[in-house]
């Protein structure tokens, strides 16, 4: 057996053990195994387990103090926003429609979709995140979706594109044969690493014009993923049409979901759906309270995600982080509120790290090889540890820790696939310089395009001059009068 410790990558090929850590194994019984080792044989975890005997030639990486976990998945992540990371920290989520829906977003050409994705799929594998789901919404063309996938495919993670445009109708472009191909092709190339998801949304429209883009997915086999239950954009309506029409299914994944009533949380648990919660996101922007309490009630299946750099940390340790203060916040002022107080919270960090690892693997199907370190899955693998920080001992409760002591910067190593992407700190085989470049003339487009003053503008972005639509999707007509307070109201959103 040889040893990494002297800073040498493991060389792929060969099997990999990382010995002698505290163990997650996120199986069924959230099995916690301490001074334990983690067996990797090609693409696989062949073995779990303490004092694991190994082939000749295994190449040990040295997890003693350091947590190993499942890799992280992120279930909704518009990663061709990474470009523009924390230009819009002050935004609300109006302001967000405003640039990107309304005035904007048109501006990103193929290769700067591809910018971003690269940036973001990095991004993702540096922070201990070994799938995201690129929520791609801004695909205005085949070329966009060509690009965006090229990009995903030069980072050695794993990832689901969501295909989606924002500027025209599903139901348009879900017709298109040319997008049709595209969704063929990328469904039957048998890319383990890159799966094929739609992402739209549903107006509430009585009309039901989406009902042409779930009938393609479906014949298809494609699952969908929508922002459900975003203040003034999506709502019950959509929920119910919807469920009406038979669209609900499993494989449907709900995000944000963080404004529908009981009768929409009952609709997607009994048909199985999951809901991505994206906390930082609906404390931050205005979707509405993270839906943390109505998924515990109902029995929803959950995931974490990041949504968008534009605002915030595209790591998960921040998701799982906000996710529960947001959760105790909530619990806590409720009680406040009645002159009462909490005595044990609901809400607790194994729920919470579980949802961030398995259940991103039941978002995306994936429930059977992802998710958990048990022998016969997908060698995807990640291991906290930083010998240099104060913050990484003692480690008393290792569920804890990562959910609130753990940061991007403890993220020892990554393995993808049975691959060492990440080692001793240190992102592997990738080109930062060449991934800052290409960003970089992107941002330099985005300027030109816009000119200097309005981009300056842009960080506070005003309303449009003309009347602001109810909702920001261009391609209808369709106004939800529920979410306007009067006639004189015009304020998008409202």
């Amino acid at each position: 057996m040889t040893s990494s410790h002297d800073g040498a990558v493991p060389r792929a090929g060969r099997p990999v053990v990382l010995r002698g850590g505290t163990v997650l194994t996120m199986d069924d019984a959230c099995t916690v195994l301490q001074g334990a080792d983690v067996l990797v044989v090609d693409d696989r975890i062949a073995a779990v387990g303490t004092a694991l005997d190994v082939p000749e030639g295994t190449q040990e990486i040295d997890a003693r103090g350091g947590i190993v976990m499942p890799g992280m998945i992120d279930t909704h992540r518009h990663m061709w926003q990474t470009a523009m990371r924390g230009y819009g920290a002050d935004w609300t989520l109006t302001q967000y429609f405003v640039w990107y829906y309304l005035e904007h977003g048109r501006k990103f050409r193929p290769e700067d979709i591809a910018a971003g994705n690269r940036l973001s799929a990095i991004e993702a594998l540096d922070a201990g995140v070994t799938t995201s789901v690129d929520w791609s919404h801004g695909l205005q063309s085949v070329d966009h979706a060509e690009a965006a996938v090229d990009a995903l495919r030069s980072v050695p993670g794993r990832f689901v594109l969501a295909y989606g445009n924002i500027h025209a109708g599903p139901w348009e472009w879900m017709t298109d044969p040319a997008v049709r191909t595209f969704l063929e092709r990328l469904r039957d190339a048998g890319d383990d690493r890159m799966g094929v998801q739609i992402a739209f949304d549903v107006t509430g429209d009585p009309a039901f014009p989406e009902k042409a883009a779930f009938e393609a997915a479906r014949e298809l086999g494609i699952p969908v993923t929508t922002h459900a239950g975003v203040w003034a954009a999506t709502n019950d309506d959509g929920i119910r049409l919807m469920h009406e029409h038979g669209f609900m299914t499993p494989e449907t994944t709900y995000v944000h979901a963080a404004t529908l009533t009981a009768d929409s949380y009952q609709r997607i648990a009994a048909t199985g759906g999951s809901i991505s919660v994206s906390t930082e996101s609906e404390c931050s922007a205005g979707q509405g309270h993270a839906p943390t309490a109505q998924v515990l009630q109902y029995g929803i299946p959950v995931s974490l995600s990041m949504d968008t750099s534009v605002w915030w940390s595209g790591d998960m340790f921040s998701a799982i982080r906000a996710t529960l203060n947001a959760d105790r916040m909530a619990e806590h002022m409720d009680a406040h509120l009645k002159g009462e107080t909490i005595t044990h919270l609901r809400l607790r960090a194994k729920q919470v790290v579980e949802w961030a690892t398995r259940g991103g693997a039941h978002s995306i199907g994936r429930d059977a090889d992802l998710g958990s370190l048990e022998p016969g899955k997908k060698a995807d693998v990640v291991l906290i540890k930083n010998d240099a920080s104060p913050v990484s001992f003692p480690l008393l409760n290792p569920l804890g820790h990562v959910a609130f002591q753990a940061s991007r910067g403890d993220v020892h190593t990554v393995l993808v696939d049975g691959r060492v992407v990440k080692h001793e700190h240190r992102l592997v085989g990738i080109d930062l310089a060449a991934a800052r470049r290409e960003v970089e003339a992107t941002v330099a487009h985005l300027r030109a395009e816009m000119g200097e003053e309005e981009w300056e503008k842009g960080m506070f972005p005003d309303l449009p001059s003309t009347e602001v639509l109810d909702n920001p999707y261009q391609y209808t007509d369709f106004k939800d009068e529920s979410k306007r307070s009067g006639s004189e109201d015009r304020v998008l959103g409202r």
